[in-house]
């Protein structure tokens, strides 16, 4: 894809010396857009443009929900032989398993969860987001009596199940549509990352798309909804190849999508690669811009779950934007308002246009965080007119339109 007339040609941030740009990003004002509004002629109220996880769960059923993320001591079988060994060259799975590798019980970790959660956004109502390396990987009877933990909590209306393509029999999509059946929220999150098989190769996935197609499809058979997780900036990829797996995902079809940045973090073989200069992370200019694409050629009954993540400041090494979550998030929304045009803009089927149901807007910080355990305080913005609004949380808008994790494990 040609980048835009007016945009920066593409670059690539450097190795070791990686190191914030605070300069403008593509024509976009360096100042924050609001991505939930303090009064409607001067903010972005960014579920307008984009159809968020969070407007999705209000509108279908009628109160705030929020994910609680959990780690139930998963492997993965590209690390332990069944699949591969030394798992994705950019896996290290404590960059987004905020619980570690020695996991409390389910029952404890929703209550931390929840305590959070309550506290900062008044939420009543949770998803278990079973995250934390690959959710399916056990056998059926193991998986059943996790996810029968999570649900035996009455706050708990569902569950999002992450996990890899090459990891979804027929047994364990049989029992999470069984939950679905009984009027459950099931979310299955598979992680795909590119469409190129020798992308996939090339960082050590363990799987190709024909594995992906093939579970995508028999998850969607039996009814239930499918998240594919993307990645921009995978080495040997310049930034645009995300567009052409997007098509290849909508061609199979999709119900949400998250997408976010390749990071480097500490301990894995892409760190390597980036310390002696063999792979370049991804500029901030080239995410905002893809990131924007995406969404415009996105259908507007796709809910995004994320448009950004980061790592802990301990094992991030690059791109250092990365961790300036607001940042990101309010470049994009910015760049599709100068650029006027929202999710689906690019198909003709704009979702500010779509006869959907709108959610009344809520400009509480509640109304724009995503329910992980790890959700951040509100701190106050100020708008063009100078009235004070919340800051959303790690979640931002999107009910994981930014996370502390990297899939790496799906």
């Amino acid at each position: 894809m040609a980048p835009r007339a007016g945009t920066a040609p593409l670059r690539s941030s450097s190795a070791p010396t990686d190191r914030v740009d605070r300069g403008q990003t593509a024509g976009v004002p360096a100042a924050p857009i609001l991505v939930s509004p303090c009064c409607p002629s001067c903010a972005v109220h960014l579920p307008s443009l984009i159809r968020t996880l969070g407007r999705d769960l209000r509108e279908r059923h009628g109160t705030r929900i929020h994910k609680i993320a959990l780690d139930a001591g998963f492997t993965c079988p590209n690390r332990d032989g069944s699949r591969g060994t030394g798992g994705c060259t950019f896996c290290n799975n404590s960059s987004f398993s905020p619980n570690g590798r020695q996991p409390r019980p389910i029952a404890a970790q929703l209550a931390a969860g929840r305590a959070v959660i309550r506290r900062r956004t008044g939420a009543r109502r949770y998803l278990a987001y079973f995250q934390a390396y690959t959710n399916t990987y056990s056998d059926v009877a193991n998986l059943k009596a996790l996810y029968d933990a999570a649900l035996a909590e009455p706050d708990v209306i569902g569950l999002s199940v992450g996990t890899r393509p090459d990891c979804v029999p027929p047994s364990v999509l049989d029992l999470l549509a069984r939950y679905r059946e009984a009027g459950r929220e099931v979310w299955l999150e598979l992680g795909l990352q590119s469409a190129n098989d020798a992308t996939l190769a090339r960082v050590n996935r363990g799987h190709g798309f024909a594995e992906y197609r093939q579970a995508a499809l028999a998850a969607r058979r039996r009814g239930l909804r499918l998240c594919t997780h993307l990645m921009v900036g995978l080495p040997g990829e310049p930034p645009e190849a995300s567009l052409a797996t997007l098509r290849r995902v909508l061609e199979v079809g999709t119900d949400g999508l998250k997408v976010h940045p390749l990071h480097v973090v500490k301990g894995t073989a892409l760190a390597n690669d980036w310390r002696r200069g063999a792979y370049r992370a991804l500029a901030f200019d080239d995410y905002v811009r893809v990131a924007a694409d995406l969404v415009e050629h996105t259908p507007p009954e796709v809910v995004y779950h994320r448009l950004t993540g980061t790592a802990s400041a301990e094992i991030l090494l690059a791109p250092a934007w990365c961790a300036q979550k607001w940042r990101v998030l309010n470049a994009i929304a910015a760049l599709l308002v100068a650029r006027g045009t929202c999710q689906g803009a690019a198909l003709g089927r704009r979702l500010d246009q779509e006869n959907c149901q709108q959610t009344p807007h809520d400009s509480s910080p509640a109304a724009t965080v995503d329910g992980d355990a790890e959700a951040a305080g509100a701190q106050p913005l100020r708008g063009p007119c100078g009235a004070g609004m919340p800051r959303p949380s790690l979640q931002g808008s999107i009910h994981g339109v930014s996370e502390r994790r990297l899939g790496a494990g799906r």
